[in-house]
């Protein structure tokens, strides 16, 4: 991180897509072995799986005062009624990312579109692990978490047998969110951890 404000995450999608496991990895990362401050909180729609799910992310060099997102500085949107719900509450100079297999609709030109849920399918031969496709895209836009670490602690928290899966899909998102025109995006985007990846 470049300066010492509050830099705000927000993963929003539907319950089942693994929209708070991912937001858990990237926080214990952040936290314990990048050595910031960083609050970590979610909510559920009515239905546990299937209704609306967020889970957030607020990361500091300092203190953190208030554990929830305020104004975000990056929203992962899942789904087309997170991105619908959500958006209106990312900052002037913030960005959107959004799977495009699921999000058809793009309500701004601040937007980045990945196809998480495709990528899974086609490459990694689970649906299950879009949220970890998108979690390597994320890692990598936000440029708020060291890759490798990124990485480490996905290793420790997935079910055992599973991480050569959950870790090529954390790196096929953090592939394709290379492609991105990052000039293009706000300075603030430009990851800081790309000469160590």
């Amino acid at each position: 991180m470049k300066n010492n404000s509050r830099y705000e995450i927000r993963f929003s999608g539907s319950g089942g897509q693994g929209i708070i496991t991912a937001a858990v990895i990237l926080a214990d990362a952040v936290g314990t072995l990048d050595g910031k401050y960083v609050s970590q909180t979610q909510s559920y729609g009515p239905e546990a799986r299937g209704g609306k799910s967020k889970a957030e992310v607020v990361i500091s060099n300092e203190v953190i005062d208030y554990p929830k997102a305020m104004s975000i500085d990056l929203l992962l949107a899942m789904t087309q009624a997170s991105c619908d719900a959500y958006f209106f509450e990312i900052k002037p100079d913030g960005l959107l990312v959004v799977d495009s297999s699921l999000v058809e609709q793009v309500p701004t030109s601040r937007a980045v579109a990945i196809p998480f849920t495709e990528i899974a399918r086609k490459e990694i031969g689970r649906e299950l692990v879009a949220n970890m496709v998108a979690l390597g895209a994320v890692g990598y836009l936000s440029g708020q978490v060291n890759l490798k670490n990124l990485e480490r602690r996905l290793l420790t928290r997935v079910p055992k047998g599973t991480e050569n899966m959950n870790r090529d899909a954390l790196q096929a998102g953090i592939r394709e969110a290379k492609k991105v025109d990052l000039k293009s995006l706000p300075r603030s985007f430009v990851n800081e951890w790309e000469s160590e990846v």
